[in-house]
Order: C-alpha cells, then sequence, then structure tokens
C-alpha cells in the first residue's frame, strides 16, 4: 500500500438538506470544510482534492489553497463526484480516499488503520456499546465474516439478539479498479431499503473490507451534530 499513489478526494455538497449550507458553518473563524481539509493535509495522501458542486464552494475551498473541482451539482454521492473525477481523468492514482466534507475529526491513524489488508474498498468500524447508539437508525451498523470482510450494513440493530455490535464510519477508500465497476452498477433493492450506496456494491460482488478503529468520525448532519463538534474543537483548543 505505501508504494500506491493514494489520492484523497473530499466531496463537498452544498445544498444538504438537514443543514443547510453546512460546509460553510464557521468554527473558530473557519468553515467546516476547511477544517477537514486541514485534517486531510496531516495524512500522508499524494493528492488532496475537494469536489464541489457550486462555484461558492469552488472559491471558498480555493481561498485556503485546496485544489478544488467543479463536479456535477446532481451527482447523487459523495462516491459518484468521485467516480467523475477518475473517469474523467482530472484525477491520476491507485487507491482513492472518500473523505466526506463533515468530517473533521478523522485522524492519520484513522487513515493507517483503513487501509489495511486486501480489498476492493476498504472502510472502518467502531465497537458500540450504549443501547441508544444500537438502536439509533442514524448510526449504520456492520456484520463482517472471519476474514473482515463486510457482510450486511443495516440502520437496524444487526445481528438481532447480538451482543456485540459495530458502528459503520463513513469514510472508504477505493481501487481504481472497483470505481470503474461500481461507475455501472445500477441502484439496487437492497440499496433503497436501507438507503446505504454500499449495499449496491455488496449486491455487486465487491468486496468491502472493514478495519476496526477506536476513534470517531462525528459527522455533522445536524445543527446538533455541529454545536457537538464545536463543544469538542473548543475544549481541545482552549
Amino acid at each position: 500500500m505505501n508504494s500506491m499513489r493514494k489520492v484523497c478526494v473530499i466531496p463537498a455538497r452544498l445544498a444538504s438538506t438537514r443543514f443547510p449550507k453546512k460546509i460553510l458553518a464557521e468554527l473558530q473563524g473557519k468553515s467546516l470544510l476547511q477544517w477537514t481539509y486541514e485534517a486531510a493535509k496531516k495524512c500522508s495522501f499524494d493528492e488532496i482534492v475537494v469536489a464541489v458542486d457550486a462555484k461558492e464552494t469552488l472559491a471558498l475551498a480555493e481561498s485556503f489553497g485546496a485544489k478544488a473541482i467543479l463536479t456535477c451539482k446532481n451527482c447523487p454521492s459523495g462516491t459518484m463526484r468521485l467516480v467523475e473525477l477518475v473517469e474523467k481523468g482530472l484525477i491520476q492514482g491507485d487507491v482513492f480516499i472518500n473523505w466526506q466534507a463533515d468530517e473533521p475529526l478523522i485522524t492519520p491513524k484513522m487513515i493507517e488503520e483503513l487501509l489495511v489488508g486486501p480489498g476492493d474498498v476498504w472502510t472502518l468500524k467502531k465497537r458500540i456499546t450504549k443501547k441508544e447508539q444500537i438502536l439509533d437508525p442514524n448510526n449504520v451498523k456492520v456484520v463482517i465474516d472471519r476474514n473482515n470482510y463486510a457482510l450486511y450494513f443495516s440502520r437496524c440493530p444487526i445481528p438481532h439478539n447480538g451482543s456485540v455490535f459495530y458502528k459503520h464510519l463513513g469514510i472508504y477508500a477505493f481501487t481504481k479498479e472497483a470505481l470503474q465497476k461500481i461507475a455501472h452498477f445500477p441502484s439496487s433493492m437492497l440499496e433503497k431499503a436501507e438507503h446505504l450506496e454500499q449495499l449496491r456494491f455488496l449486491e455487486n460482488g465487491i468486496k468491502i473490507r472493514v478495519n476496526s478503529t477506536d476513534g470517531e468520525a462525528l459527522g455533522v448532519d445536524t445543527k446538533k451534530d455541529f454545536d457537538q463538534l464545536e463543544h469538542l474543537i473548543n475544549a481541545t483548543l482552549g
């Protein structure tokens, strides 16, 4: 993995629904997008690209020195923004990391944990023990096989009557070959049922390696999430 060219793509969609324009929201004088970009800069990537869907975000990213590319306004997911960049030859690499723009707490250690072992796609899981976390449909759960490959992802607690539960952290790494395949997969039955795009990958035979971490991504979906993130950052910086 060390000899491979690793490209980090940060999909930055402006038209978020539950928390409008969240990536522009400021913490300690910096936008959420800038916080995430600066976190990515601490990792050993060969290139970092912000994939935006609006000129406003393009200007913001360029204002703090990021390389930014305007992508399709109506891309259904961050993965498809990444696919667009690869298919058009706008980025070159062997492994592509999809790091969501609202997750600035991901660390270099978590990236190292992500890129362990063989696979078509890599992602992370974290053990959860609190009942409210296990029951929360916003916490996607994952079950794996004996070789650390995903069997299924669900918003429901899985396995049923289980004693150990893992939350899926939504950062991914893809091989170029996997992205080329994913580009042509139609939306799938399980994906539509759970509203989880990774189930489309599984239904089409893509192997998703799921590695463990003690870290936390804390994606910002709502204003409440943003307030929690702000509290954590203020506590850290003083």
